[in-house]
């Protein structure tokens, strides 16, 4: 196989669900922290990678990608020794690709309202209907765990990575409460059981969380 490269930043869930995929299939790679702030995205040596100029990033060996989800199909497909995390089967990986675009269409929307105000506009009060809002996100994962043990069936898919590295930290805006949302409660533990979770995702994203304590933030 050729030499994979990941760019990104920890506090990114895109990021850091390419990290689960990686971790999961055992894959050797090169992660290269970029210094969003500094501008180093902006550069000529990554807009000749990604002209959008965003993270997460793959090199493989000269082939370059961009958008969490494309990379991730793109690993298992090219460098899974099975299908399980994004099968072939054309009626089971539909229900991956759904749970996808309501990552892509409505969680990463709902917390994006959350946070760049935050982040970006240094704005430390956060109107409860974004809250609630997310509370609707929760609602509807939990639906979707209803009858089995992962987002989309009872086998572990990068639908669960793409979630999971959101859901991670959003619970700094709001908790998962196991009396109203147990499926997802339960899904939530068992994910954070897989024995590279912790690595890709749970010590990256506390850095995350701890990044938005700092602001100080209420809810209004």
């Amino acid at each position: 196989m050729g030499k994979l490269t990941l760019y990104g930043i920890d506090g990114s869930p895109p990021v850091r669900s390419v990290l689960l995929t990686l971790n999961a299939l055992g894959l050797p790679f090169e992660y290269k922290v970029i210094n969003l702030f500094g501008g180093e995205h902006l550069k000529p040596e990554f807009l000749k990678m990604n002209p959008l100029h965003t993270v997460p990033t793959l090199d493989d060996d000269g082939f370059y990608l961009y958008d969490s989800h494309a990379i991730n199909a793109y690993l298992v497909a090219k460098y899974g020794k099975e299908d399980s995390l994004y099968p072939k089967d054309l009626q089971q990986r539909a229900i991956v690709d759904q749970r996808l675009h309501y990552d892509s269409s409505v969680i990463g929307s709902t917390a994006r309202a959350i946070t760049f105000p935050l982040i970006r506009e240094n704005q430390t009060e956060i109107p409860q209907a974004k809250i609630d809002a997310l509370a609707g996100v929760y609602e509807t994962l939990n639906l979707f765990l209803k009858s089995s043990d992962y987002l989309a069936g009872n086998s572990l898919t990068i639908a669960d990575f793409s979630v999971i590295a959101i859901l991670s930290g959003s619970q700094i805006f709001l908790e998962v409460d196991a009396r109203k949302f147990p499926n997802l409660a339960g899904w939530l533990q068992r994910i954070k059981k897989l024995p590279y979770y912790e690595e890709a995702n749970g010590s990256k994203v506390s850095q995350f969380i701890e990044f938005i304590k700092s602001k100080n933030f209420t809810i209004v």
